[in-house]
């Protein structure tokens, strides 16, 4: 049961700590790529879970043009 429990109390040490592991891992042209990719996943769950199905005809209208 404690195994379940994760702090989640981050001080400003371990948070630069994080930040320079995942630069180094990743670089710094891939993270600005990476978060992109991120917010349009975290827009398209929105989008689904309210119903919206403009954006999806658009996606698709865009994939017919280009080819894809």
């Amino acid at each position: 049961m404690t195994l379940i429990f994760i702090p989640l109390f981050l001080g400003p040490t371990e948070l630069i700590l994080i930040l320079l592991v995942v630069l180094l891992l990743f670089g710094g042209r891939k993270i600005p790529e990476l978060m992109r990719g991120l917010g349009r996943g975290v827009r398209e769950f929105k989008d689904s879970s309210k119903g919206d199905d403009k954006d999806d005809e658009a996606s698709k209208k865009e994939r017919t043009k280009t080819g894809k």
